[in-house]
């Protein structure tokens, strides 16, 4: 069976900004302005650095404390996975388990993801291309619902606030895991899925 043409057999290129086809000699978008680019530029350079710095975050949004909880003149500092415990022993399973998949299963899921699209495009792998790029849409739709755990200790002090004598702040541990939701934002956004295909194609 005989494969569809490529942009580049048909000499066109796609703008990244208004998705306007233009041809593979022009260098600005007639519509938009955008430069115009057959690949993103360094898409895999600045995937492996965005995705490495979200990383080296991660750990301390897991070590550092995310919130600080004062009931009645007691206070207590909690990690993710402390305030998850916390959470869940007191009754509260709904919220413990939405923290514990936006804040472990979602970002643990994402950098396993973005690796394995790594390695394999950088090694120009064949291996299951359709699923490789269906992998990356996955990891396009999940990465909004990362700051679910930022949202929930946000709404948890808003709420608690209302309780006398209790409050809740956040802590340091929160800034990092937001930037781990940034960086690995910006990671799925630099990397380039068409590279994927790539493989698939001679003399591209």
């Amino acid at each position: 069976m005989q494969r569809p043409p490529i942009a580049s057999e048909l000499q066109l290129v796609l703008c990244h900004t208004c998705k306007k086809a233009s041809s593979s000699d022009a260098l600005i978008c007639s519509r938009c302005g955008a430069t115009l680019h057959r690949r993103k530029p360094n898409s895999l350079v600045r995937t492996w650095s965005l995705l490495i710095t979200g990383l080296l975050c991660y750990v301390p949004a897991n070590l550092l404390p995310v919130m600080r909880t004062d009931i009645v003149g007691n206070g207590r500092e909690s990690t993710i996975m402390s305030g998850v415990l916390e959470l869940w022993k007191g009754g509260a399973w709904d919220i413990a388990a939405l923290i514990f998949i936006a804040s472990v299963v979602v970002p643990c899921m994402k950098f396993l993801i973005m690796f394995v699209l790594l390695m394999s495009t950088q090694r120009r792998s064949r291996w299951r291309t359709l699923e490789r790029a269906r992998l990356y849409r996955v990891v396009e739709r999940i990465g909004y619902w990362s700051m679910l755990d930022v949202l929930v200790v946000a709404l948890l002090a808003a709420l608690v606030q209302f309780q006398m004598l209790s409050n809740i702040e956040p802590r340091i541990g929160i800034v990092f895991f937001g930037l781990v939701v940034v960086f690995t934002m910006m990671a799925s956004m630099s990397f380039d899925p068409r590279l994927i295909w790539d493989a698939e194609v001679e003399d591209v």
